[in-house]
């Protein structure tokens, strides 16, 4: 088995994936105005609209309403990311750069839609051995 996305439901496609596209510096990639796909080497980030939910047997997600996930990117330097995205994100940090104890120093904010979003590298020994793996 391989774990390949995450899909976010939302009311407005074109305004998540500006955001993650400007978060991430990726490209996405829009198939329709109901569905786009960011592609990282890892996994990907899917966007649905609402009326993809349809597809699926009608109203089985609600969008802005996530209380439980967060999603999580590696990233090069937590700090310059921070500093790059701070007008971006200023309103909607949750947590800015802090070394967390199990080894990553870790940006939470939240995306246009109030999902969690955490930007993180790792930064002790142990924890740069987990993800190198």
């Amino acid at each position: 088995m391989n774990f390949v996305s995450v899909r976010i439901i939302t009311s407005d496609v074109q305004r998540l994936v500006r955001f993650y596209g400007e978060i991430t510096g990726m490209p996405a990639t829009v198939y329709t105005e109901d569905f786009a796909e960011l592609a990282t080497p890892s996994c990907t980030l899917a966007i649905g609209s609402t009326r993809t939910l349809m597809l699926f047997g009608g109203d089985i997600a609600r969008p802005a309403d996530n209380h439980t996930a967060i999603l999580e990117f590696r990233v090069g330097d937590v700090d310059a990311e921070f500093a790059r995205l701070s007008d971006l994100i200023r309103n909607v940090t949750v947590q800015k750069p802090t070394t967390m104890p199990w080894g990553n120093r870790s940006l939470l904010f939240r995306d246009p839609d109030g999902n969690l979003v955490n930007f993180f590298t790792p930064v002790t020994a142990e924890a740069i051995r987990k993800f190198d793996k």
